[in-house]
């Protein structure tokens, strides 16, 4: 629960194993700057051992999650207040 809450936070400060640092990291540069995204990151990607689906997987969950988030913002969709104030519950997060 600890490490999900610290990912939640800043997970450059969680301590993840390298892989799945560099597909948060490879997630953010997908997210921020897709136009500066080449080649050399994905084949860093897979030298960590990540396969060619892996990487196309988080990609598009990136770009799914950036796509309703535009929207939503766009519309003025805002969540339930309620939400916000929900606990986590141990072993789902």
């Amino acid at each position: 629960m600890a490490l999900a809450r610290q990912i939640r936070t800043d997970y450059t400060k969680a301590a993840l194993d390298p892989r799945t640092r560099a597909l948060l990291d490879y997630a953010v540069k997908v997210t921020r700057e897709p136009w500066t995204c080449t080649r050399e990151d994905i084949e860093r990607l897979r030298a960590l051992g990540l396969r060619d689906e892996e990487v196309l997987d988080a990609v598009q969950v990136t770009g799914i999650f950036n796509h309703f988030d535009r929207v939503a913002d766009a519309l003025g969709i805002t969540l339930n207040p309620g939400y916000y104030e929900m606990k986590v519950k141990p072993g789902v997060i």
